[in-house]
């Protein structure tokens, strides 16, 4: 708590002429002799300041000098407001503290830049989850969270399906993906991730978690999408595809799945390619986006399945 304090006091006097001691007694909730302490502190700290008492005294910093916040850019302070996104710090049992954060950095940093960083604030509103998905329980992200940044162990139960296992976890990281939080954690030497909304109880325990050298969590979260998306895609075929079917592949059947390479390009200037999609129904839809841009060459089974979709088409709009 005081070393904010302290913080926020360097930060109000960068710029000033000086302030009284009275008035940031009054801005910071706390009396005049707590700022004398805090500006011996800060002082004894290294940071070139003084008081000066009579008429048009207060503390002050030496002229010209600044802390590397005082320095940051404009762009670099609205950055700093877009940290805030308030569903995620409500989850984590911390909105209202980031709120004060917001607003204490605010109100510390040079007019030009205060003004830069409100605008952001002010105009912009991070609505994580998607459209239409029911609220799901994160009460204990609280305790999880807590864990993951004391590097402490974990004892949770934890529900999949109608079973509830018992597991002791060395966290590593937290996730939130489309409004949906997943613990990273170490199982007897696992790397897996775990919704919060299916851990039923939790018990932050007093050992010291595991955690491997050199752990990425951005990386490993990165590498783990990527190998579920390819665990999915076990359906074989085979398609021509007009230039413009090539172009929107990735947007019809996933990014991952449209890792290819093409063959070279007929007479007409379209690409025989080799694809591996999720299943034969999965595959029907998601070609069906591409129109009359592809042809499926085989399995003769997915190629009666398209020409079925464009019948029934026809006999509807016909």
């Amino acid at each position: 708590m005081r070393s904010s304090r302290l913080v926020e006091i360097m930060l109000r006097l960068e710029g000033s002429r000086g302030v009284t001691a009275q008035r940031l007694a009054d801005e910071l909730d706390v009396s005049v002799r707590t700022v004398y302490r805090d500006v011996a502190a800060l002082s004894a700290a290294g940071v070139p300041m003084w008081t000066e008492s009579g008429p048009g005294g207060g503390v002050r910093l030496l002229d010209g000098w600044q802390s590397k916040l005082g320095s940051m850019t404009g762009a670099e302070t609205s950055a700093l407001m877009l940290l805030g996104v308030p569903s995620i710090a409500e989850d984590l049992g911390l909105r209202e503290v980031a709120t004060a954060a917001q607003s204490k950095l605010l109100r510390a940093l040079p007019l030009p830049l205060r003004i830069d960083a409100q605008v952001w604030r002010d105009r912009l509103y991070v609505d994580a989850p998607g459209w239409f998905n029911r609220p799901r329980d994160v009460s204990r992200l609280p305790d999880v969270a807590a864990a993951v940044l004391e590097g402490r162990r974990l004892r949770v139960s934890y529900r999949t399906g109608n079973r509830t296992a018992t597991r002791t976890l060395d966290p590593l990281g937290l996730v939130a993906k489309a409004g949906v939080w997943y613990l990273v954690a170490q199982h007897r030497r696992h790397t897996l991730s775990y919704r919060v909304s299916r851990i039923e109880e939790v018990t932050v325990l007093d050992e010291p978690a595991t955690r491997p050298a050199n752990f990425d969590l951005a990386r490993w979260w990165s590498d783990s999408v990527a190998e579920f998306d390819r665990a999915l895609l076990r359906f074989d075929c085979r398609v021509r595809l007009s230039p413009a079917a090539w172009r929107h592949l990735p947007h019809a059947i996933g990014v991952e799945a449209a890792r290819v390479e093409p063959g070279p390009p007929d007479d007409d200037g379209w690409f025989t390619v080799h694809l591996r999609l999720e299943a034969e129904d999965v595959a029907r839809d998601q070609l069906t986006s591409l129109g009359s841009d592809v042809e499926v060459l085989e399995p003769q089974s997915l190629r009666r399945a398209l020409w079925g979709v464009g019948a029934a088409m026809m006999r509807r709009n016909g």
